[in-house]
């Protein structure tokens, strides 16, 4: 059974990329959301074995949504997803609960790499 992730960004774009990288390599994309706060509505009603969740968005940033996520579910696998320059919101993120990081724009190996390491 292929692994179920939920992809969370607030640019159409950006989720539509990270879709396209991970269903190419055989994952199941089982929802997007384009906030935090959707996130967290998607993550309790889809259970995903992992969320891709970028750091910088409206209404939720990915921080909070983390530790919200966390606080539903303590072994929620979440990979963040940031800008450049954005170090420090990075290990903000890792300190919330967050596996791994990934730049954009989005390297299809790393990307890969870090969905198998959060998985594995």
């Amino acid at each position: 059974m292929s692994q179920r992730i939920l992809i969370v960004d607030d640019a159409a774009f950006m989720r539509m990329m990270i879709k396209d990288i991970l269903t190419k390599n055989g994952f199941e994309v089982v929802g997007e959301a384009e906030n935090g706060q959707v996130a967290i509505e998607k993550y309790k009603e889809l259970k995903p074995d992992l969320v891709t969740m970028d750091i910088t968005m409206p209404e939720m940033d990915g921080i909070q949504a983390v530790k919200k996520i966390r606080e539903i579910d303590s072994s929620a696998r979440i990979i963040m997803c940031s800008a450049m320059g954005q170090q420090a919101m990075v290990i903000d993120a890792i300190q919330a609960g967050a596996k791994d990081f990934i730049v954009k724009p989005f390297q299809p190996d790393r990307v890969i790499e870090a969905v198998r390491k959060a998985l594995s």
